[in-house]
């Protein structure tokens, strides 16, 4: 690509937050990846920074960039944050694997670049969506989760699974008030001076709840379609490689919480439905979450069977495809 003469004046950068930075760094070489980059940026902490630092050392303009990244949102997301930049971003969840992801970002580029829309993500399957601009006036709830009060700082606990903890300082609370982890807080968020997000106008809620009235659970989470087809009853077993459901008896009873994004399995989850008479309406009403519930909700409460080990061969049983929604080729080796 560097040598392609269409190319001959865009620059190429890696960014990456990964605490491996020496091994970062050797890998580039190994493949021998330095000599065609232009600006390195590798160093744990915010995508932001690597991205002001990028405009900084080359004196392109965010609307000039493209970005790809197999992370879109959450916690751990970067397509999400970049682009509120004003940087068109690409999720690619398998990275750049073929040819066809390159040309049509370069074509929805061409598109977006007479607009610059801010907030902008190509998605994984060649789809465009833009993100709603913040209110800066819009009021969050969540829950003290850490507080240093040496150095006067803490983090707020709020939204979904995925959401980033909120940073506060103690000079943004309320004055005269005091608080401890587990204290309710509403808040707004601002842009700090070191460029990251901050809570701020905190207000401390006070509870009256009885807390003989609530409840402890255990949740977890699942994106759709899949949370659909469980909390519906078509989907009654659950395959993951990792050991998630092992240390639960049979009989233990979770919230099953709906995540915020769709699992990219390109639809072949339908194949498998389909293959057990359902027709199109079926499907569908099967993938709609029940009346009520939306993304980012606890849609209902399941009960766990017993968790065991499958062969490939057992995973690629017709009957055990359809339970678990998916071809068994696709399938974790252990299923509840």
């Amino acid at each position: 690509m560097k040598k392609d003469e269409k190319y001959a004046n865009t620059k190429f950068a890696v960014a990456s937050r990964t605490k491996s930075v020496d091994w970062a760094h050797d890998l580039l070489n190994q493949f021998e990846l330095k000599e065609w980059l232009d600006y390195v940026e590798i160093f744990p902490g915010d995508k932001k920074k690597h991205f002001n630092n990028l405009k900084r050392s080359s004196g392109i303009d965010f609307e000039e960039m493209l970005f790809f990244d197999d992370a879109r949102d959450g916690k751990f997301g970067n397509c999400e944050p970049v682009s509120a930049m004003g940087v068109l971003s690409v999720h690619c969840p398998n990275g750049i694997y073929e040819e066809s992801i390159w040309v049509n970002a370069m074509s929805q580029y061409k598109e977006w670049y007479a607009h610059k829309t801010p907030g902008t993500i190509v998605e994984w399957d060649g789809s465009v969506t833009t993100m709603k601009p913040t209110d800066p006036n819009e009021r969050f709830r969540g829950n003290v989760q850490f507080i240093n009060r040496e150095k006067r700082f803490g983090f707020i606990q709020y939204g979904g699974r995925g959401t980033k903890d909120m940073f506060f300082h103690f000079n943004d609370l309320p004055y005269g008030d005091d608080i401890n982890e587990g204290d309710e807080l509403s808040f707004t968020v601002v842009t700090a001076r070191n460029g990251k997000d901050a809570a701020a106008n905190i207000e401390i809620s006070k509870s009256d709840t009885d807390a003989s009235d609530l409840v402890n659970m255990h949740v977890f989470s699942m994106n759709l379609p899949f949370v659909a087809l469980l909390s519906n009853g078509y989907k009654t077993l659950e395959t993951r490689n990792g050991t998630m459901f092992v240390p639960y008896e049979a009989g233990t009873k979770m919230l099953l919480h709906a995540g915020q994004r769709i699992y990219p399995d390109g639809d072949r989850h339908i194949d498998v439905m389909k293959s057990g008479g359902l027709d199109d309406d079926e499907i569908k009403a099967l993938k709609s979450l029940p009346p009520g519930f939306g993304k980012g909700m606890a849609v209902a409460i399941v009960e766990l069977g017993e968790t065991f080990e499958t062969t490939l061969e057992e995973r690629c049983d017709p009957d055990f495809q359809r339970k678990v929604a998916a071809f068994g080729a696709d399938a974790g080796m252990r299923a509840t």
